[in-house]
């Protein structure tokens, strides 16, 4: 039985490379000095870099990769189709401006297939066991819907004792699947916060493609990392290896793994408050493995997605048949993939056929072409997929968005419901951006693109896609 996207947590994200870089780059040394300075040039950072330059300010993006976007990233040579090694989807259709901008820019944007299936063992899940597995997922979700309203426990906390076969999936589907944790690490209000991700919405030309659109005549320095921001509450310098720059404000948009990490030395220091809440909110584990399957010898359907009756965290979700192509993923998430990620891309690419054999059958080995694979836990300017709040520690959102001095953060960790998605590392870039430009009173002169109108909090279906920035 095919059960629709509203019925259980679909396809998810991770992130990884393009080598599109839609922005003006500029040469080494980068400008000394602007507006405003804006640390990363991910979905975060390139939204605050357009509110800036749309109030006419001048502002540079420092980004220490040698790509645009951060989290989004989209490999179109490995297998010759767009591959999204890291976000996949946007959400909320209705008020999401990127997908204005997305089809004002030329990009083709479509909503994500509706059908997903259930594998036990060498069969599809029959329609009784279909409707066992959605009423599981429907008790797990209240269960933790209403510990949340008590206390922000962990979500393993609050799980039924008694959804017997059903148990390791919906474990795998709420927390690994869903944040890149498994559920005894994640925040019961945390979970529970999060805005509705029911409604998908793919670019045929992939995520990091569109970023790096959006990048485009937006000055910025790639392969520049900031080694050093010297604030105070009157302005900022940052310290590259390539020179100083100077601004009345900044807006540091670098992962929560990577801003607790010391990899950036603050003087004075970060508040303790900030790293703090940084740390409480670090960055689950979630990774691909693509496979090219030419014959399509699963027989699967455009764009399926498929998981398992596991009792056990060893378990992954299938995307097969990429927008029609050859191109299949295998994502995994939680303790078991960054145990897995941890051991390379070969131990990676081995579990996947393994894990596609003990379902298919054994012949899928032999169909396997060719493989890739992310490991974003090891990516030193990222350092994990997407924030996750521990248990207790949900109200550190709230922190992270307060101003150090000049300076502002940013990124999907810093919003409450739309974290761990684009959508909400671009919200919270133009939200910074805004009181940057407040700061050094320009926001008057602003003409930026209209902003979203807030989306009403739905009640949540039994399942959301889910995944590392999605």
């Amino acid at each position: 039985m095919t059960v629709t996207r509203r019925d259980f947590l679909s396809a998810s994200a991770a992130l990884a490379l393009a080598p599109a870089l839609g922005g003006r780059v500029l040469a080494a040394p980068p400008p000394r000095e602007a507006d405003i300075v804006v640390i990363g040039a991910g979905a975060a950072g390139i939204a605050a870099a357009r509110r800036i330059a749309a109030a006419n300010r001048k502002v540079i993006v420092v980004e220490a990769s040698g790509q645009v976007g951060g989290r989004c990233q989209t490999d179109a040579s490995t297998f010759g189709v767009p591959f999204d090694r890291g976000a996949r989807w946007m959400h909320n259709p209705e008020t999401n401006p990127m997908i204005r901008l997305a089809r004002s820019a030329g990009l083709d944007i479509v909503t994500a297939p509706a059908g997903q299936k259930i594998r036990i063992g060498r069969r599809y899940a029959r329609p009784g066991e279909t409707e066992e597995f959605l009423a599981a997922l429907v008790r797990a979700n209240r269960a933790v819907d209403d510990a949340s309203r008590k206390a922000d426990i962990a979500c393993a906390a609050a799980m039924p004792k008694d959804l017997g076969d059903w148990a390791g999936t919906a474990e795998f589907l709420l927390g690994a699947n869903f944040s890149g944790k498994d559920l005894k690490d994640l925040s019961a209000v945390d979970k529970v916060r999060a805005q509705d991700r029911n409604t998908a919405i793919a670019c045929r030309q992939g995520l990091g493609t569109l970023i790096a659109k959006f990048a485009e005549q937006l000055p910025m320095v790639l392969s520049t990392p900031a080694q050093r921001i010297l604030w105070s509450n009157r302005d900022v310098m940052v310290e590259t290896p390539t020179g100083k720059i100077t601004a009345r404000a900044a807006i540091v948009t670098v992962s929560s793994n990577v801003l607790a990490s010391g990899n950036i030395k603050f003087a004075p220091e970060l508040p303790k408050r900030a790293l703090d809440a940084a740390a409480k909110l670090s960055l689950g584990s979630y990774d691909r493995i693509a496979l090219q399957l030419p014959g399509n010898p699963l027989g699967l359907s455009r764009d399926d997605v498929i998981i398992e009756q596991s009792n056990s965290t060893r378990t992954a979700l299938l995307y097969g048949n990429i927008a029609g192509s050859s191109l299949c993923t295998i994502d995994v998430a939680g303790s078991f993939g960054r145990d897995l990620s941890a051991q390379g891309e070969k131990a990676m690419s081995a579990f996947a056929v393994e894990w596609l054999t003990k379902l298919y059958g054994s012949e899928v080995g032999a169909a396997v072409k060719q493989t890739s694979a992310t490991r974003w836990n090891a990516s030193p300017f990222i350092l994990g997929a997407m924030s996750a709040a521990v248990p207790g520690a949900q109200f550190s959102r709230k922190i992270l968005t307060e101003p150090i001095g000049a300076m502002y953060l940013a990124g999907e960790a810093t919003h409450e419901t739309l974290w761990g998605t684009v959508d909400g590392a671009w919200d919270s870039g133009e939200r910074a951006a805004d009181a940057a430009l407040r700061r050094i009173g320009a926001l008057k002169d602003a003409a930026p693109e209209p902003a979203a109108p807030v989306a009403k909090q739905k009640r949540r279906a039994p399942h959301r896609s889910a995944g590392p920035m999605n």
